[in-house]
């Protein structure tokens, strides 16, 4: 009896283990830690400064350096269409794979291991490596919105904040593992980010969506631990920039990071027992009714056959429906929606609003430099924005969602009103004064990390969530267009003219100096006054949105999500019965 009742004991024990590492909290929690590792491009600013000495770039070689990162993080549209076609653990697969090749090529070239490599190789690794980010995005953010479809809000600020926390929790790890050395940053960038990816490669997964009472409860549970998570980086960074910090203070400091990031786990195994103890609860009115009427085979084979039908005609007129798309929330077609009015403005509007952001935060590191701060100072500038990043993303997330639902205003409103917070931070680097980029930081963080959530969360609800993994990306390609333009052809080439100004003024030649640097308040002057503009002007694009949308977000947005969950949870109370029927008999 004693060997019984301990072998199922164990099985016991055995089944709720697999019910966690396979349950929905898990998945949300190993999507985090992802997410936590998909935000390593907002890095640039601190180890360029070591591409741009080492392999001896101007600042427009750099710019171009930066565009094809911007290029490789946002052009998403392989991603998306590679998760239309294979499973999850794939996409998670490519992108561990493009990461650590990118970043570890460029780790090589920085520390002469490899001859140097030309301009066009060193654009090229680190677009590979910036690409896999999409693959994490997709793999990860895309599943997760689509198991927690009345939460998206919340759930996109919450993936997304942790993408923006990234910038500033790699420091603090790097710090730890091998000290105050921004080359060293790069190889971490390379192998950490692949590492996660692989270890949690199976556990992403999409499920039939389902509502669960504590919901809620537990995303403002991950919102407070990733505050506290972000309270403690800002804490850290402004005390090591005040005090020397020893090997060993970093050391504790990280293992401190990492522990906040890896305690939702206690919540994900909370959660599952949570529903292990409640389903005998759920099942066992099922048990007591008659077994539920089914269709005569019959029917259901005409119903499968008249689905079957439905959508090969609707595949035979989807070129035909281009221009006839449904109403907005419902499912469009890939096309429906890229060939929108909606859709059109929304990615002019973010060419504007989101290309000016990744030109600023591209460029922090050399307008820190032409202000005459110190490398901590410019490490401390860039690890504030990644904080006020994050922030920016959980608002976006939560507050929008809590205005949208209780005031039914539209969601756009908040990106229009987000480009015009940017153009204020633009100004403050145009006409800056002592401290000044600290408070730009900190304004450019939050407008950037809040319109990358809203971003994702209008196009999941003006589109659909059927072919949401590749709208998205489509959507964001906005972005690196706008760097392209706004940072090499407008910001890089003013910065050069003024570098050489400056270079002439000494009665120097380029050959006499191994980069081409300009110091003083007047080299992004120009440029960053060009930058407020054009935030400005994408605010007024989104108003436009605004108004075409009012009526649409002025209804219940959800309700279709909650039809499909009350008709899942039928469908799996009666599979559980089903199954307990079976363990009876």
């Amino acid at each position: 009896m004693a060997t019984t009742a301990s072998g199922s004991s164990g099985y016991v024990c055995c089944r709720f283990f697999l019910q966690v590492i396979t349950g929905k909290w898990f998945m949300m929690f190993a999507s985090f830690l992802i997410m936590a590792c998909a935000g390593v491009t907002y890095l640039f600013g601190v180890y360029s400064k070591d591409i741009k000495s080492t392999l001896g770039y101007d600042q427009s070689t750099l710019n171009l350096m930066s565009t094809f990162k911007d290029l490789g993080a946002n052009v998403g549209v392989l991603s998306g269409l590679l998760a239309e076609v294979a499973p999850t653990w794939f996409v998670l697969l490519v992108g561990a794979l493009m990461n650590f090749t990118g970043y570890f090529m460029i780790w090589l070239a920085v520390t002469k291991r490899v001859a140097t490599p030309k301009v066009w190789q060193m654009c090229a690794y680190i677009c590979i490596g910036a690409n896999s980010q999409n693959f994490a995005n997709t793999g990860s953010l895309v599943t997760c919105v689509k198991n927690f479809p009345q939460s998206r809000g919340m759930m996109l600020g919450l993936m997304k904040g942790f993408v923006g926390l990234s910038g500033a929790i790699f420091p603090q790890i790097y710090y730890a593992i091998y000290g105050n050395d921004s080359k060293s940053l790069i190889l971490l960038i390379g192998w950490f980010p692949a590492a996660i990816s692989l270890v949690f490669v199976y556990n992403i997964r999409a499920m039939k969506i389902s509502t669960h009472p504590n919901e809620t409860k537990v995303l403002h549970e991950y919102l407070g631990i990733a505050t506290v998570l972000a309270l403690l980086i800002m804490a850290l960074t402004i005390a090591q920039k005040k005090v020397p910090f020893s090997h060993t203070a970093y050391l504790f400091s990280g293992v401190a990071v990492c522990f906040i990031m890896f305690s939702p786990f206690l919540i994900a195994i909370r959660e599952e027992f949570y529903t292990w103890r409640n389903r005998e609860q759920l099942t066992a009115p099922i048990r007591l009714v008659d077994e539920a009427p089914t269709l005569p085979e019959t029917e259901m084979k005409s119903e499968i056959e008249y689905e079957s039908m439905e959508t090969k005609e609707a595949s035979a007129s989807g070129c035909s429906s281009i221009f006839k798309p449904p109403k907005r929330g419902e499912d469009f077609s890939i096309l429906q929606a890229l060939f929108s009015i909606d859709m059109f403005l929304v990615f002019l509007g973010t060419f504007c609003g989101l290309g000016c952001s990744l030109t600023a935060v591209d460029n922090l590191g050399q307008i820190g430099e032409s202000l005459g701060y110190p490398y901590q100072a410019v490490s401390t500038v860039v690890s504030l924005l990644s904080i006020w990043n994050y922030f920016g993303r959980v608002f976006a997330g939560f507050v929008s969602e809590i205005i949208l639902l209780k005031y039914k205003i539209p969601r756009p409103l908040i990106m229009s009103l987000v480009f015009l917070l940017a153009a204020v931070g633009d100004l403050l680097i145009a006409f800056p004064w002592p401290g000044s980029v600290y408070l730009a930081s900190l304004l450019l963080g939050f407008s950037f990390g809040a319109q990358q959530t809203l971003l994702f969360t209008i196009v999941s609800e003006l589109f659909g969530l059927k072919y949401y993994a590749t709208l998205f990306n489509c959507a964001q390609l906005s972005s690196p267009l706008g760097s392209f333009v706004l940072n090499v052809r407008i910001v890089g080439k003013l910065y050069d003219k003024e570098a050489w100004k400056q270079l002439a003024a000494k009665g120097m030649a380029r050959s006499m100096v191994k980069e081409l640097t300009c110091i003083g308040e007047q080299c992004y002057r120009l440029s960053f006054s060009i930058l407020a503009a054009t935030n400005t002007f994408g605010s007024v694009v989104i108003l436009v949105l605004v108004l075409r949308t009012r009526k649409y977000y002025g209804g219940d947005i959800y309700k279709r999500f909650r039809d499909e969950i009350a008709e899942n949870e039928k469908e799996m109370a009666l599979k559980s019965a089903q199954e307990m029927q079976m363990v009876e008999s």
